[in-house]
């Protein structure tokens, strides 16, 4: 280990040890006990280049660890991601580059938006997995175009969350040689010692998954690590795991190995013993040697060089195989939107009824056509949700080019993997499962909502619809639950035009999710529906007044219920109007113009209808309306009869709209 080996990585632990303190927030443990691997990794172990962050074939690393932030912004502040040092004085303030844990598209250079522990790992897999296909798809004899690892960074908390066991899980099974998981292994949580909640074999867990295992004893021996590394990298058959025995806080006298390091402020008298301790040339703040930096720029020559070297490879491609790069251009590209809004196949259906969950099968094998980036699959659930992609492969250790994913009974990690299949870049995955186990899913759909990343989510068997299986399978506060999350589409169509319309939202949405919300239950094809369904809301059956005597709204299954109601109204004297209203989020995105034509203030009998809970649903209806939804959690029993049992009858409809005018 040369002396400006070891400079450069104190540069890293004094760098994020006087961001934290500077902010007096933060977590110095993780970024002091790393730092020697996350150096050792990233100089000369990873190919990438900070003068272009978005080089495709660049090594993808994921801070899983997110509460570490620190190290990884020292990590883009040396090697010239454009993170200046003012940045790190602004570390965890209002407006900065630096907040408190990373977060994607807000820092060049952060690849995953992480915090939530073990979120990272999930991530991770689906990159690698993203980069298997990839490599399948493209790359030709003395051509890898597609050559590149996902490496993940995370300590005991990612490795003791449920999700990184499901993930990793799934990666061992796949062999995805290509992954490379550094364990910091400090022992030491919030609470004390791991000992207390985590005393588990990790290696034999790791072992059982299908991963080759590695032991670093020294964290900051950087031979041994670089031996690992390239230990792991010699693979080809199975991910590896690497554990790295570390002390939280290094190199702060009074810290090191305690819990205390791990996520408070190290005080100024112990950033200054921190320095003094390791040699460091002042006690300056901020302050970091010309060496340092001058040796940093010559490590970063490799990256430039590796990236010029690949765009020769490619070059080289093009003009070889001029098709695979007009796939490869399809594959990069963006969804043509107008193209696809005119295109009368697309929106194609047959006049019979037919469950929105079979009518999604269908559009998935109509886009699969045109999109050959499309990928997807579902949690062990294919054939009830009709997500399979007909004569496409599945995705597998012998078949990395098939195109339908097989994810297992793993709800959360799939849900987080297909963030990594979208943030890798290149493909456009879905994800399914029952809707009522989107509550497994919520915390990576929160993440890819927060990372603006148009990951697609097919939830079938959306209501009491499901009947038999009971309220253990029957979604009723799902509906509310994601439509309260900010940028996400919650779609819940009525038929096939409006399956359509979600669809079409979903592969030509550039930042925002969109979940697909679609019944068990055959629905009838309406007579008024149309492309306004991407509007959030509309006028699917009118009254024959300008002002109606009153309003339906509902979405899904509902919306035809209501239309009925509507009629037996009609046959009592009364004009009312059917407001499809398939996605929330929509809607309020229209024109306050928009919003008046569909539901005029002057209107205020109104009555909802959904079969779910009624959360929500006041903000339309208002304090004269009222709402026909569900008020407890459904039974086991037919679906027929429980529509019935729980008032989604069009008489019981009609009912509350009578109700509604009386007043």
């Amino acid at each position: 280990m040369s002396n400006i080996d070891v400079k450069c990585v104190n540069a890293i632990r004094v760098l994020s040890a006087e961001a934290v303190q500077k902010a007096n927030s933060g977590h110095p443990g993780l970024p002091l006990g790393s730092a020697a691997m996350a150096y050792e990794l990233w100089a000369n172990h990873m190919n990438h280049n900070g003068k272009n962050p978005n080089w495709e074939n660049r090594d993808r690393f994921i801070l899983s660890g997110g509460h570490g932030s620190a190290l990884l912004y020292s990590l883009l502040h040396f090697f010239g991601y454009g993170l200046t040092l003012d940045d790190m004085k602004n570390f965890r303030q209002d407006g900065s580059l630096t907040p408190g844990h990373p977060e994607y598209r807000h820092t060049v250079g952060v690849e995953a938006t992480t915090g939530p522990l073990g979120a990272g790992m999930s991530m991770a897999v689906g990159m690698a997995m993203a980069e298997a296909h990839l490599a399948a798809t493209f790359n030709k004899p003395e051509f890898p175009v597609v050559d590149h690892y996902t490496f993940a960074l995370g300590g005991d908390g990612c490795m003791m969350e449920g999700i990184s066991s499901e993930a990793f899980s799934l990666a061992g099974t796949l062999g995805l040689a290509k992954l490379i998981v550094l364990y910091d292994s400090n022992k030491i949580s919030i609470e004390g010692s791991t000992d207390i909640a985590f005393t588990e074999n990790v290696q034999k867990r790791m072992e059982a998954f299908g991963f080759q295992t590695i032991t670093v004893e020294d964290g900051n021996d950087l031979a041994q690590i670089a031996k690992a590394i390239e230990e792991a990298k010699a693979d080809k058959v199975r991910p590896s795991f690497i554990t790295v025995k570390t002390q939280i806080g290094y190199g702060c006298p009074a810290k090191q190995g305690k819990a205390s390091a791990h996520g408070e402020p190290l005080g100024e008298d112990n950033v200054k013993a921190l320095k003094e301790n390791l040699n460091w040339p002042t006690q300056d703040a901020f302050a970091i040697p010309d060496d340092v930096y001058a040796h940093y720029e010559d490590v970063c020559k490799k990256g430039i060089d590796a990236e010029e070297k690949w765009n020769k490879l490619f070059a080289d491609y093009a003009a070889k195989f001029p098709e695979a790069k007009k796939l490869w251009d399809k594959f990069h590209g963006e969804v043509d939107a107008d193209a696809l809004l005119s295109d009368e196949e697309f929106w194609a259906y047959e006049d019979k009824p037919q469950a929105t969950r079979a009518l999604s099968g269908t559009m998935i094998n109509r886009i699969k056509d045109l999109l050959p980036q499309l990928i997807g699959g579902s949690a062990d659930l294919a054939p009830s949700n009709k997500t399979h992609m007909n004569d496409e492969g599945d995705f597998s250790k012998e078949n990395y080019a098939g195109r339908n994913l097989h994810f297992g009974v793993r709800e959360l990690a799939m849900a987080g993997m297909a963030n990594g299949l979208v943030l890798h870049g290149g493909l456009k995955p879905y994800i399914a499962t029952f809707f009522v186990f989107s509550d497994y899913m919520k915390p990576m759909m929160r993440l890819a909502a927060l990372m603006n990343i148009p990951v697609t989510y097919v939830l079938t068997h959306d209501s009491i619809g499901v009947g038999e299986d009971g309220p253990t399978h029957e979604p009723i506060e799902q509906l509310a639950m994601l439509r309260a999350m900010p940028n996400i589409n919650i779609f819940r169509p009525a038929d096939a035009t409006e399956t359509a319309a979600g669809w079409y939202l979903a592969i030509t949405s550039k930042t925002t999710p969109t979940a697909l919300v679609l019944t068990r239950q055959n629905l009838p094809q309406l007579a008024g529906s149309s492309k306004d369904a991407l509007k959030g809301a509309y006028v699917v059956a009118d009254a024959k007044k300008d002002i109606p005597d009153g309003i339906f709204l509902a979405s899904g299954s509902e919306v035809s219920l209501a239309i009925e109601a509507k009629e037996v109204l009609a046959a009592a004297g009364m004009d009312i109007r059917v407001v499809s209203m398939p996605c929330v989020d929509l809607f309020e995105q229209q024109s306050d113009e928009y919003k008046e034509a569909v539901l005029p203030k002057a209107v205020r009998a109104r009555v909802a209808v959904e079969a779910a809970t009624d959360f929500g649903w006041g903000k339309y209806v208002g304090i004269d309306g009222t709402t026909v939804t569900m008020q407890g959690f459904g039974a086991s029993a037919p679906a027929g009869i429980l529509f019935k049992k729980f008032g989604f009858t069009k008489e019981n409809v009609a009912a509350a709209m009578k109700k509604v005018l009386a007043k």
